[in-house]
């Protein structure tokens, strides 16, 4: 977790550029709005209480944090893996295989949480789930918006078959969000985090290409849809949401 956090720093001392100066480099029609990465706080700040809580004493034997404890190890070391690598050289092939070694540690927790049998207690609600949800689907995202500026630092897609690209990746991201809330018993924080980076490329690309708003509006429906869908379930709602 310190990893992860610290990982961020390299440029203030010198080392690297920033994260934010490499994505400029390499933006594309799906890049969310600036404002978008604002998140990363909020997503910080809930991996360092989920560090804090699986490390109290009383925690060692809890067997929710045990199922979960080494896949998310994994995913903040590919998230300082990824800061690092991204502020050295540039988002390129090597940080798409770090993005998606991280996702992968990350929907292996999701999962996991999805298929927990006893309730969560509120302290698991607020310290685990939410934190690790949110952050499960900011990467679905990032993920998508990764591959795209990588295919553009290769030079891959230009003009209008840019827009086709963005509008691809937008539509297929919305489907794989969707498929990861339906098969994750409808979580609603899964939903909204990855809404937020719907709105976000939507206040972007969005703004410049009409094709890109129109699949940021019809992914963001059907992963509305899909989350009220599973939500009618009274035993999902009572999984997410006690």
């Amino acid at each position: 977790m310190i990893f992860q956090i610290g990982a961020t720093f390299l440029p203030a001392l010198g080392i690297g550029e920033e994260i934010g100066s490499r994505s400029d480099a390499t933006r594309t029609l799906v890049t969310p709005a600036g404002w978008a990465f604002a998140i990363w706080g909020p997503l910080f700040a809930g991996t360092v209480a989920f560090a804090i809580y699986q490390a109290l004493p009383a925690q060692r034997r809890d067997d929710l944090l045990n199922s979960i404890a080494w896949p998310a190890a994994g995913a903040f070391l590919g998230n300082g893996l990824w800061a690092i690598y991204t502020q050295l050289y540039a988002l390129s092939a090597i940080s798409v295989l770090i993005i998606v070694f991280t996702l992968i540690c990350l929907l292996t927790v999701y999962r996991r949480l999805v298929a927990f049998r006893r309730d969560f207690v509120t302290a698991e609600r607020w310290l685990v789930v939410l934190p690790l949800s949110a952050l499960t689907a900011w990467l679905t995202a990032a993920t998508i918006v990764n591959i795209s500026a990588s295919l553009k630092f290769y030079g891959v897609g230009s003009g209008q078959a840019n827009i086709v690209l963005a509008t691809g990746v937008v539509l297929v991201g919305g489907v794989i969000a969707s498929l990861a809330i339906g098969r994750g018993r409808g979580n609603p924080i899964y939903a909204a985090v990855f809404l937020w980076a719907l709105t976000a490329i939507y206040a972007s690309g969005g703004q410049v290409a009409p094709a890109i708003a129109y699949a940021t509006i019809v992914s963001g429906v059907l992963v509305i849809v899909t989350t009220l869908f599973k939500l009618r379930d009274v035993g999902n709602r009572r999984h997410w949401l006690g």
